[in-house]
């Protein structure tokens, strides 16, 4: 544990610097009078629908996270959906998306799910999400104004692709060389089940096309708000904006991803070229409605079904004290 507090430190320290450098550099030039102006006029009617089809994006976030699993040993959607809530409130309090280990211990404690494979559905997860982003990104291109962050993006999401699927052929080399290995066929056989969805055409184009109904229903979202502040933004200005906040999860950010979401959605409507201010109270509201629900929705799933300890787990520990 002492050894690991460095790394963590580290993690913790280019998270904040991240953010920081990200939010100076999307903020640095707005006249806060005229994005508060732009605050008192906004219609915050259009909240109730946006709020509305978060939920409907968490469950089918939940719904893709359940085909990543193998066919006979499928959690129940009820704890994959509260995994997932607790793992979106601790992505709003910690750094660096720590909320995605907390759903994996939080699956286990709900369904008893293996840790290794829950962490290699993740792994998929985001693979998944990186090619559904830059699917939606390349068949909406024709339609789209020219956005100049794209090549950052792509290069971003290259990495992210490359150390997703070297994880993939390295457990499938470890599994073919050592499976026989008692010593390690346990897990092994874990993370291997885990990448089932990589492994099976037909589960995985299930998986893909439930990644792209989530980011299309978060692109609605994200344009249903807009209307509020009166931008004059079209459907496909509010998938840019989702492409652009989706793309900037990939980056170890504040808790909330505060700075780099700000950055990733002025970026986005920059291109259709509303003022940084103006954009800017947009981005603020919609920061806050896409992190408020889920900490109350966290809090609730926490205390009325708080994930316990497994027997086993309570034994060891009294094992440990004695």
């Amino acid at each position: 544990m002492t050894r690991n507090r460095p790394i963590r430190g580290a993690v913790f320290v280019a998270s904040l610097l991240a953010s920081a450098f990200l939010g100076y550099l999307a903020l640095r030039h707005v006249e806060w009078t005229a994005t508060a102006h732009a605050l008192g006029r906004t219609n915050y009617w259009w909240l109730i629908p946006t709020v509305a089809l978060l939920a409907v994006w968490t469950l089918v976030r939940a719904l893709r996270w359940q085909w990543l699993f193998r066919a006979d040993a499928r959690p129940p959607l009820g704890s994959l959906t509260k995994a997932t809530i607790i793992g979106l409130f601790l992505n709003n309090i910690l750094p660096a998306r720590a909320g995605e280990a907390a759903r994996v211990v939080a699956l286990r404690s709900y369904a008893g799910t293996s840790v290794a494979e829950s962490a290699a559905t993740i792994v998929v997860e985001r693979l998944f999400d990186v090619v559904g982003l830059f699917t939606l990104l390349f068949v909406l291109t024709p339609w789209l104004p020219h956005v100049t962050w794209l090549r950052a993006a792509a290069y971003v999401a290259l990495g992210a692709l490359a150390l997703g699927f070297g994880f993939v052929g390295f457990a499938a080399f470890v599994e073919r060389r050592w499976g026989g290995d008692h010593r390690l066929g346990s897990a092994l056989a874990s993370v291997v089940h885990g990448l089932a969805a990589v492994r099976r055409p037909g589960q995985a184009a299930i998986a893909f096309g439930w990644t792209i109904a989530s980011w299309l229903v978060l692109g609605i979202a994200f344009w249903l708000l807009s209307a509020g502040f009166h931008l004059g933004l079209s459907p496909l200005a509010g998938m840019l904006v989702a492409i652009s906040v989706g793309v900037s999860f990939l980056i170890p950010a504040a808790p909330g991803g505060l700075g780099v979401f700000e950055a990733a959605g002025l970026a986005a409507t920059a291109a259709y070229g509303v003022s940084t201010s103006r954009a800017l109270a947009y981005v603020l509201v919609l920061h806050a409605v896409s992190l408020i629900p889920f900490l109350i929705a966290g809090v609730v799933v926490l205390v009325l079904s708080a994930p316990r300890r497994r027997p086993a787990q309570r034994l060891s520990t009294v094992r440990k004290s004695v």
